[in-house]
């Protein structure tokens, strides 16, 4: 790999321009990178935090208001204040997101952007990546070992790698605290019998070295007829100071979670009766569990006040295992739903990976620099047991049905596939102060990934697959005052056709999807900084999308395109002294622009259809007031527009509105009791479409939990 082919265009020239001047003024301009610090205030002001620090959005460590991008935070304190135990449903609360999750990709599935699923919508871990195998991720489950979560709206592939053209979401962790011991508890019981804890404490335990454990376990007999299910999160740090400059953090991520074994409820003529909204057709030995484990070490080293070198070391493994009878079609002839797909199957993947950067902080000409450059490597082993699709199917009244036990009429087999995937890029961003009000900020990536699959059971062909994408963005930021600021970015990203790791004989003859975006937007703070609002206009095109032939339906060409263009705006303030408001609004015109579909013998064009599961319009409201007394109370809303549950926009998944509440007394200084109510109106309303729309998995029915929550 040449220099030339790794820095070109004016991303490249601006980052290989940084990067040679700054040696020339590493000695002239003390300047430290800003650290990202744990937050978490029980009285916060209103903002969205334009002022803070993000890891996510940028590996400059800049404040969100000089990022050419749209970034969002949502702290701990509101992940404890709407009362969020999923990850994927509190980030649901963020501007454009949606959940939707199945059982089929680990419940954690997202969509953003006018683009959906984990292969355009990247989640992250404290900033590192499990590759999706087989559309699936499955950590991380639980927010009580958060310190807050942060989005990136829009392209990430110039820092996280293909599979973000949506957005990349990073679930952040809680951090030790290096000052003093600071323990923290809560116990929830509510509707189902679910009963939720955790514990957790960090602090010094000399003067180098500090700790953080924290633990959490839930237990739910579900809503649904047999959807019971169990999560159990243990996070644990150790963070030393070798030296004032130098410093090592070992960390450790276990979950252990039996999610409930619900795959939906069929429609009956178009839509789920309300006589089925509790019922739970898998069979009665059914099993879904997931296992993953993170283990991490991270070395931090001050070589000069310039110079900050980073480097961190992880292995990551997830076992799963799914036993289930999945797919449920209601038949208008006879009245009965006939259940097919007896399927048992398991991944069992290891990740093992390293990250490199060096920054530096200079300057070029007399203005101001900060650049970043550096390499991750990954090596990714997935294999895949289970037994093969067996033809059986039953057909059961859904009114009165008993649910029988899983079909094992073919064996095991303990390793049906094996796919080896090595990674490696060198990235580089740079960020160049050109006057005190216009910063320009660029990234560029270069990344090479090598496929090896064989098949055994059926046996397929042994391939070799190689990809070698190069993405790039570039943006500016201007303060039109020290209060409001004005963006602009174009960014270039690359998404897989399927999942990368588990690329199929078929994907493999073509190259991977390329997308490009270009957005502008405003950042302001008001009321004197007690409050904050930013809005951006994007336009995404997503190319080179897998469709048929018109002139030859069995033939396959890579010449589909989807685009996206929408508007966001978020809003955080305190409008009245202890009135809390965090609101926002994404509506976006998300279309296939050329895709065709084969349909039986014919070749249908879905040319101006909306892509599935893809909402055009999302809004969230929270509004919070202290009432006094020790009193604070609460109110949440979430929409989600119509989507559609397939390529041919004939089957609809109805808009839904959601509200939740809460009132909470402070017992003691650092106590609270808090009453929740979810689902305040008891909405019906389908969080995914699963077997080609024929059924949707449920949102939860109306619920109320009592929580005791203290500080010590």
């Amino acid at each position: 790999m040449t220099a030339a082919s790794l820095f070109h265009g004016l991303p490249g020239a601006l980052i290989l321009a940084g990067l040679l001047s700054q040696q020339a003024t590493l000695a002239q301009e003390p300047a430290i990178l800003p650290e990202v610090a744990v937050r978490g205030d029980p009285g916060r002001s209103g903002g969205i935090g334009l002022d803070q620090p993000t890891s996510t959005g940028t590996r400059l460590g800049l404040n969100l208001r000089d990022i050419p991008a749209s970034i969002e935070v949502i702290e701990g304190e509101q992940l404890r204040e709407r009362g969020d135990s999923r990850a994927q449903e509190a980030v649901s609360r963020a501007t454009g997101i949606t959940w939707i999750g199945t059982p089929g990709n680990g419940g954690t599935s997202l969509s953003a952007r006018g683009f959906a699923g984990h292969g355009s919508v990247m989640q992250l871990y404290d900033g590192s990546r499990m590759y999706v195998a087989a559309g699936t991720v499955t950590f991380p489950v639980d927010t009580w070992a958060f310190d807050r979560i942060e989005v990136l709206r829009g392209p990430a592939s110039v820092l996280y790698g293909e599979g973000a053209i949506g957005a990349a979401v990073n679930y952040v962790p809680k951090r030790p605290s290096r000052t003093r011991i600071e323990s923290e508890a809560f116990v929830s019981y509510g509707r189902w019998d679910s009963v939720r804890w955790g514990l957790g404490s960090g602090g010094p335990i000399t003067d180098r070295v500090a700790y953080r454990v924290d633990l959490s376990h839930g237990t739910s007999n579900g809503w649904v007829d047999r959807g019971e299910e169990e999560r159990t999160v243990v996070a644990g740090q150790l963070a030393f100071k070798l030296t004032q400059d130098l410093s090592f953090t070992l960390m450790a991520d276990v979950a252990r979670s039996r999610d409930p074994r619900y795959w939906g409820t069929p429609k009956v003529n178009g839509v789920v009766p309300e006589a089925l909204r509790f019922s739970n057709f898998n069979v009665v030995d059914s099993v879904i569990r997931y296992d993953d484990a993170w283990l991490r070490s991270r070395f931090e080293w001050r070589a000069t006040p310039q110079l900050l070198l980073r480097n961190e070391t992880y292995r990551l493994t997830s076992d799963r295992l799914w036993r289930n009878l999945e797919n449920y079609t209601y038949q208008p002839a006879t009245g009965l739903v006939r259940r097919t797909s007896y399927f048992e199957t398991g991944h069992d993947i290891v990740q093992i990976g390293n990250r490199f950067d060096a920054a530096i902080d200079g300057s070029i000409g007399g203005l101001k620099n900060r650049i970043v450059v550096g390499v991750d490597v990954n090596r990714i082993t997935f294999k895949r047991p289970g037994r093969t699709t067996p033809t059986a199917s039953s057909d059961v009244d859904p009114y009165a049905f008993a649910p029988g036990a899983f079909n094992e009429s073919n064996p095991f087999v303990n390793v049906r596939q094996q796919i080896e995937t090595r990674q490696v890029a060198l990235f580089a961003e740079d960020a160049l102060d050109l006057t005190k009000r216009l910063k320009l900020v660029g990234g560029l990536r270069h990344e090479r990934m090598d496929i090896h699959r064989e098949d055994y059971v059926p046996p397929g062909p042994t391939f070799d697959k190689r990809f070698a994408p190069t993405t790039w963005r570039m943006g500016a930021v201007y303060a039109l005052t020290p209060a409001l600021s004005v963006y602009g970015q174009y960014a270039t990203g690359v998404d897989p056709l399927g999942s990368l790791v588990t690329t199929s004989v078929a994907e493999a003859a073509f190259d991977l999807a390329k997308g490009r975006q270009v957005e502008v937007g405003l950042k302001q703070a008001f009321l004197r900084g007690r409050g904050e609002w930013s809005a951006a206009f994007y336009d995404i095109e997503k190319r080179n999308l897998l469709t048929r032939d018109p002139m030859n339906p069995t033939i396959s060409r890579q010449i589909g395109q989807q685009s996206s263009r929408g508007l966001e705006v978020a809003l955080g303030v305190e409008f009245a002294p202890r009135w809390i408001l965090d609101a926002n609004l994404a509506v976006l015109r998300a279309r296939f622009d050329r895709f065709d579909e084969q349909v039986g013998a014919s070749t249908v064009s879905r040319a101006g259809n909306l892509p599935p599961n893809v909402p055009e319009s999302v809004a969230n409201a929270w509004l919070s007031h202290r009432i006094g007394g020790g009193w604070r109370a609460g109110v949440g809303m979430r929409y989600v527009g119509q989507r559609f549950a397939n390529n041919a926009n004939t089957i609809a998944l109805a808009k839904y509105t959601v509200w939740d509440g809460y009132l909470e007394y402070k017992l003691a200084a650092d106590t609270t009791l808090t009453l929740r109510l979810r689902n305040a109106f008891d909405r019906l309303y389908e969080v995914s479409p699963y077997n080609a729309g024929n059924q949707s998995i449920l949102g939860e029915p109306r619920s109320i939990a009592l929580s005791l929550y203290t500080r010590f």
